[in-house]
């Protein structure tokens, strides 16, 4: 981290720092960094605690039950994570702008010509899709810690008189405490660094530290201003991290592994399987709709091509399909499709193997006690404070030498990329690693096993699923980042989300139906890999 993380953002900084000396900071500056903190703290406390409230139960029905479709929901519910914003802006458009589906259905039932919703630049809209992008992160990692709960405690107590909500308060509630508010200081933290959807799905009343961040740098060119809200939004973040650490230290309690399976059952009144519909219904309505409107935007023609003259032929077509395999104006930056995925797919699992390979000493070095541990948590997840912009942006200004120049070391997208999800990755481990009782280590050793053996055969099969969890944060995290991408990518290497924004940046129905359509195999590419994982997950 100090060469790939701090040394880039060190060198901004000076920079920006020797540029912004000679005009000092005034009071007028000052009130330009409180109003975008104020609306940032506001927003991401409200998408968070929206985040926490389906959320929840949500996990607890993933923990608890088996129902028919278990394994599609958990695909799709971790799709919206992987998205780029501007895919994901483009679904809740078709969806619910003027000409979206919703509202094209509700003029002609009620045959009037204006939109009876208005979505786009609203604060509905900013926390519709972050509560759409987090909700994974609650059921995933609180999800993983309530399934691997001994059920056995909850019936002890049970059995000793208590009422269920009384076991379930006493008992499971400060076993998931550590787990929710590491959750939520994610879903927190990632709503605190929120940039695309506000820019996109905001419009120009609503602005985040971020969006500020960016419009002064490159819109205004007032690098003294972005680097003072760059140093506001890190201190926030360490203020966060600090009470997290707070809240958790030694809060996590070892527990006794339980059988796979164990605790998990089919529905048996009405009232769990009414709980089981409502899941079902709130991420179809939430998830399903918007990714469904993405999908058949890309099948269906509206408008004309640019330059395309006569009566437009609307209908269903695979045109926009077609025209990605074809290089019509013979670009020289022109690349298939299939090239962009195994350029992302090739980082994504580098991403996945380096942040796991760095999670893991991490989350060791977090679970042992001393003065170290807040300064080094503070540090693991300092990346979810730090914009990705700026982060490619420290890359090109300080490697411009090979080996390590962007030109000449292909691993520096990769290794960005696991900055970015080493803190999920960090998040995930750390409690289950310090779940585990260090009874069962001591047994292995005095049999005579090697520490490696002991990590093998003890350490490795109980937090099995955590990793599983991990990878999946990191792979997710490369298949959709784009912020650090756009800058580092080398134009006939791009990315699925460099060459989606590519098509967006250009005028005409059918460079828009192209995105569509991309956007489209992005989304069957990550839940391709999704599948794969879930299925080893519970092999």
């Amino acid at each position: 981290m100090g060469v790939f993380f701090l040394y880039p953002l060190g060198i901004i900084f000076i920079l920006v720092v020797k540029a912004g000396w000679t005009d000092g900071v005034g009071e007028a500056v000052w009130r330009q960094i409180a109003r975008p903190l104020g609306f940032t703290v506001y927003q991401a406390t409200l998408s968070t605690l929206l985040t926490l409230l389906p959320g929840l139960p949500i996990a607890w029905v993933f923990a608890r039950f088996r129902f028919p479709g278990k394994r599609f929901l958990r695909v799709l519910m971790t799709l919206p994570f992987i998205l780029p914003t501007v895919v994901v802006a483009a679904g809740f458009t078709a969806l619910l702008g003027p000409r979206g589906w919703l509202n094209l259905a509700l003029m002609s039932l009620f045959h009037t010509s204006e939109p009876p919703i208005r979505f786009l630049n609203t604060l509905g809209a900013i926390l519709t899709v972050h509560v759409f992008y987090n909700l994974s992160v609650i059921v995933r990692v609180v999800g993983a810690a309530w399934a691997g709960l001994d059920v056995r405690l909850e019936q002890a107590a049970r059995t000793l008189g208590a009422s269920p909500w009384r076991a379930f308060w006493h008992v499971t509630v400060p076993l998931l405490l550590p787990h929710i508010v590491g959750a939520t200081l994610l879903v927190f933290l990632f709503d605190f660094t929120s940039f695309g959807v506000v820019l996109l799905l905001g419009g120009p009343r609503f602005a985040t530290l971020e969006v500020e961040i960016y419009i002064q740098t490159m819109q205004f060119l007032n690098l003294p201003l972005a680097a003072l809200l760059s140093a506001v939004q890190l201190l926030c973040t360490l203020l966060v991290l600090g009470l997290s650490q707070r809240l958790t230290t030694g809060a996590v309690v070892s527990l006794t592994p339980r059988v796979k399976g164990e605790g998990i059952f089919f529905p048996r009144t009405w009232i769990q399987w009414l709980t089981v519909g409502l899941t079902i219904l709130v991420l179809v309505s939430l998830v399903l709709l918007p990714l469904g409107a993405l999908v058949t935007r890309s099948l269906v023609r509206m408008e004309a091509s640019r330059g395309e003259r006569g009566a437009v032929q609307a209908g269903w077509t695979l045109d926009y399909y077609r025209e990605l395999f074809v290089n019509r104006r013979g670009s020289l930056f022109y690349v298939p499709p299939a090239r962009a995925a195994v350029n992302s797919l090739g980082y994504a699992f580098a991403t996945m193997w380096i942040a796991l390979g760095l999670g893991f000493p991490a989350a060791y070095a977090l679970n042992r006690r001393g003065a170290s541990r807040t300064l080094l948590d503070a540090l693991l997840m300092l990346p979810l404070g730090t914009s990705a912009v700026s982060l490619g942006l420290g890359y090109v200004v300080a490697f411009q030498r090979p080996p390590l120049d962007v030109a000449s070391f292909p691993l520096l997208i990769p290794i960005a990329h696991s900055l970015v999800a080493l803190p999920f990755v960090v998040r995930t481990l750390q409690p289950a690693l310090a779940s585990i009782p260090r009874s069962l280590r001591d047994a292995a050793t005095v049999l005579g096993a090697s520490p490696w053996r002991v990590w093998w055969h003890v350490d490795l099969p109980i937090v099995g699923r955590a990793v599983l969890v991990g990878a999946v944060f990191a792979f997710t995290v490369s298949m959709g980042e784009f912020g650090a991408t756009a800058l580092l990518a080398r134009p006939e290497a791009p990315t699925l989300p460099v060459a989606i924004y590519r098509f967006l940046s250009q005028p005409g129905a059918m460079n828009y139906g192209q995105a569509m359509a991309m956007s489209t195999l992005l989304m069957a590419v990550c839940a391709l890999g999704m599948l794969v994982l879930e299925h080893l997950q519970h092999e």
